[in-house]
């Protein structure tokens, strides 16, 4: 089974809000995926949507396979590395902030026609 993929590394959004859009597209044709994502207010949608296109471009050039049979086989958000700032806090303290990033992984592959 022939498969394409794209990864998005080091992206700055946590992968537990991420988990929740790639969840909606896991297991859909590519039409409908990109129908959803664009339709869903969340700020991972449009990163997930351009990882998804970059997938498809790579089926179409890379492995020649026909994008109207392509479905969305595995879609996963790992966590990637934290960025770690301090916020001020009252008498002097101060307490940690993790800006969590994201790689974005999508591995579409070609469905058989029947």
């Amino acid at each position: 089974m022939q498969q394409s993929k794209a990864v998005a590394k080091t992206v700055r959004i946590a992968p537990r809000k991420a988990r929740l859009v790639l969840d909606l597209i896991r297991g859909k044709q590519v039409g409908e995926a990109v129908a959803i994502l664009t339709h869903t207010p969340k700020a991972a949608s449009p990163i997930i949507e351009k990882v998804l296109k970059s997938a498809v471009a790579n089926a179409e050039h890379n492995y020649e396979m026909d994008i109207n049979n392509l479905v969305v086989s595995e879609a996963y958000a790992n966590e990637g590395p934290t960025l770690k700032r301090f916020r001020p806090r009252a008498q002097g303290r101060a307490s940690a902030i993790n800006k969590r990033t994201s790689h974005i992984t999508i591995i579409l592959t070609e469905k058989k026609e029947g």
